[in-house]
């Protein structure tokens, strides 16, 4: 870790209007040559608020800061802003938000928190608890995010940083279903993701959502410092946290902090290191290249608690593509296609293959300890022409077949079968060494014949796929009929399902587990306090985001339920922080 230069040489000083004026000047963007002044504490930067990162989490902690009446500054160590948020949809799960309470709708506080609980922490659910099974700190973060979330958005609005509306899934014009939007917990199971009122959508949301606050800061001349990398806190006799020390380029800087440092600084996806150890199975991130787990050793060594560090939002990816590159581009969210399943190693079935990304990548980490394997460790798409055809240009099938490198065709389901197992040959090292079983063959012809069966009646006795309102209404989205497909629609009962084609071609592509980013680290408390080892906060020490164990625990609650515990905390740290 890179420690202090001896002496802090003077430099020149921009102190007061100057820093505004040479922040303005670069459109709110600070480079290292512009650097504040350097007085004789050693500090080359002052503020009350320091915020590590630039994306939902970070941002939202500036702008509620700034609008308290504080000091801000903002510190991002990639060249460009918005951090992962930026490649996201910018969908923010929220409860209870302003459009429910214009509509009359009540999401209720217990009922809330115990979908959450009963989601996010299904082996501690207790409903006859006070605290649902959850220790008291745990379950204080939850209530937190329930109290809170609207409030953030609400604040949002109110500073006209970012305007929201209802996420809708365009086909059919309805409030978008909760992931689980089947349990009896969840009792407001549509409706609670919103996105920004401009510039929405899966190829520009996220991107809007953090470049409104980013705007938003800049007009009111906040420094922002990018290719700024934070590598440790600085705390004082107390052992509150009263600054950060950076790296720009070649020199070494001290930022001080006189009411709290925010961190907001993603995941450790792109930290192999760190996924060798904690995510094993994690083949490639949709999360971008900043997602390296800085924030895990700088809080270590601030004497942090760790929460769950195996935490992750998952996905599944394309094996080849994942392999080429850990940083790929799309994970594979909601499956297209009605003439596909799954397969494992055995040719089996495993898992609703319309189940949403994160709770249905789970399936590739059961353990059989009868062979001492993961038989689920990689998963085979299969489907027919049909498919291809009809909802081509739906990742992961390709618009047109040459620009899917990893895509498996063959006339007959043997053909395919063999060639998956040789493409598996090329990646045993890299694998476990990962081979089709040799009773595969035989087990995945007979379900695709079950498959056709249930398709044609409509009900999936082993899985229940399109049983529930998620499967079919954002089958909906992700299948989308390609314009000019000589496909016919779907004439079966469920819009899920369609028996394969009694000939070929087919088609087949192999799935690994990924993630959107892990959702690992330091545990807060209800406050967005990073927790020290014995439990105790760590005064002016905050954290929001990815980059602490997610409050919500394993539940992806629906979409944009990464982004919306990320603004709450941010807005709740920076409240906190600003008071304190």
């Amino acid at each position: 870790m890179t420690q202090p230069t001896k002496g802090i040489h003077r430099r020149q000083v921009l102190a007061g209007a100057g820093v505004a004026a040479a922040v303005a000047a670069t459109g709110g963007i600070a480079t290292a040559a512009q650097a504040a002044d350097s007085p004789a504490s050693g500090w080359d930067h002052e503020c009350d608020v320091l915020c590590i990162g630039s994306g939902a989490a970070a941002g939202t902690a500036a702008v509620t800061a700034l609008a308290a009446g504080a000091r801000v500054m903002m510190i991002e160590k990639m060249p460009i802003l918005g951090g992962t948020t930026a490649k996201s949809g910018g969908v923010t799960w929220i409860f209870n938000h302003f459009i429910f309470r214009e509509q009359g709708i009540d999401d209720k506080k217990d009922d809330a928190l115990r979908y959450t609980v009963r989601y996010g922490y299904p082996r501690q659910y207790n409903p006859e608890s006070p605290t649902l099974g959850l220790d008291e700190n745990r379950y204080r973060v939850v209530e937190a995010f329930y109290d809170h979330g609207s409030a953030a958005v609400d604040h949002l609005r109110e500073l006209d940083a970012v305007q929201f509306k209802q996420f809708r899934l365009f086909q059919v014009d309805k409030p978008a279903p909760d992931y689980a939007d089947h349990l009896p917990e969840n009792k407001v199971p549509t409706g609670r993701a919103l996105e920004p009122a401009t510039g929405s959508g899966s190829t520009q949301g996220g991107g809007s959502l953090a470049s409104q606050m980013h705007a938003y800061l800049k007009a009111k001349a906040v420094p922002i410092l990018t290719r700024t990398r934070v590598t440790r806190v600085i705390k004082d006799a107390s052992g509150r946290v009263i600054g950060a020390e950076a790296v720009q380029g070649d020199k070494v800087i001290r930022i001080k902090a006189s009411k709290g440092v925010v961190f907001g600084t993603g995941g450790y996806s792109h930290n192999a290191a760190l996924c060798d150890v904690h995510q094993p199975a994690v083949y490639g991130s949709c999360s971008t290249p900043g997602s390296t787990g800085d924030f895990i050793p700088i809080a270590q060594e601030a004497g942090a608690m760790m929460g769950n560090m195996g935490l992750g939002w998952r996905t599944q990816v394309v094996l080849g593509e994942a392999l080429k590159t850990r940083g790929i581009g799309l994970g594979a969210f909601v499956l297209p296609g009605d003439s596909m399943i799954l397969v494992n190693k055995y040719g089996k079935r495993v898992v609703n293959e319309k189940r949403d990304y994160n709770d249905r990548t789970q399936a590739h980490f059961t353990y059989d300890p009868a062979h001492e394997e993961y038989p689920n460790h990689l998963m085979f798409m299969l489907f027919d022409e049909r498919s291809i055809d009809a909802f081509g240009g739906a990742f992961p099938f390709p618009a047109n077949k040459g620009e899917q490198p990893h895509l498996i065709e063959g006339q007959t389901w043997d053909e395919v079968f063999g060639k998956i197992d040789a493409q598996l040959a090329g990646w045993t090292g890299r694998t476990g060494g990962a081979r089709l079983a040799p009773e595969f063959a035989a087990n995945a012809k007979q379900s695709v014949a079950s498959f056709n069966a249930y398709a044609k009646k409509g009900v999936d006795p082993e899985f229940g796929r399109g049983k529930y309102l998620y499967d079919r209404e954002w089958h909906l989205l992700f299948s989308a009929r390609r314009a000019g497909t000589a496909q016919p629609a779907n004439p079966y009962p469920n819009n899920t399902m369609h028996p394969f084609a009694a000939k070929g071609p087919y088609y087949a592509l192999i799935l690994g587990p990924g993630t959107l980013d892990t959702a690992g680290g330091p545990q807060i408390n209800a406050n967005a306090q990073v927790l020290a080892a014995g439990g105790q906060p760590i005064p002016g020490l905050y954290a929001a985001g990815n980059c602490i164990a997610a409050p919500t625990g394993q539940a992806y609650l629906g979409a944009g339920g990464t982004i919306g515990p990320a603004v709450t905390f941010g807005y709740i740290a920076a409240k906190h922080a600003v008071k304190a």
